[in-house]
C-alpha cells in the first residue's frame, strides 16, 4: 500500500521540479552568456545593442543602434518564449537578420541566459 501513495506523491511532484528547472538559472546563465560578451553587454552599445532590460522590449527599438529590417519589422516583444526561439536559432526565428550568431542548442542553457537577462533588467 505505500508503494503506490508514495509513487503517487513523486508524480505529484515532477511537474514543480520540471518548472523550477525551466526557470533557469541566473548563475548558471551568466557562465552560458559568456559567447553573447563579443558583442553585447549591458551598459553601452557594443557591436550589438545594449541588453539592459531587454526582457519585455520591443524588438528593434533600442536606441542608437541599425537593426536589421527584418528583426524591426518583426512585431516582436521579448517575452519569454520569443527570447528562448531566437537564443536556439536567431536566423529560423527573424529570417533576415544581420545577427551571426549560430543560437543556443541547450534548453536548459537558454532558460539560463533568459534568467541572467531578466536579472539584468
Amino acid at each position: 500500500m505505500r508503494s503506490p501513495v508514495l509513487g503517487a506523491a513523486m508524480l505529484l511532484l515532477l511537474p514543480v521540479s520540471a518548472n523550477a528547472q525551466d526557470a533557469g538559472d541566473p548563475a548558471a546563465g551568466e557562465k552560458a552568456f559568456a559567447p553573447c560578451k563579443a558583442c553585447h553587454n549591458f551598459e553601452k552599445n557594443g557591436v550589438g545593442p545594449d541588453l539592459k532590460g531587454v526582457v519585455g522590449r520591443k524588438a528593434g527599438t533600442y536606441e542608437g543602434y541599425s537593426y536589421s529590417a527584418a528583426l524591426k519589422n518583426s512585431g516582436l516583444t521579448w517575452d519569454e518564449a520569443n527570447l528562448h526561439e531566437w537564443l536556439k536559432d536567431p536566423k529560423a526565428k527573424v529570417p533576415g537578420t544581420k545577427m551571426i550568431f549560430q543560437g543556443i542548442k541547450d534548453d536548459k542553457k537558454v532558460n539560463d541566459v533568459i534568467a541572467y537577462l531578466k536579472s539584468k533588467s
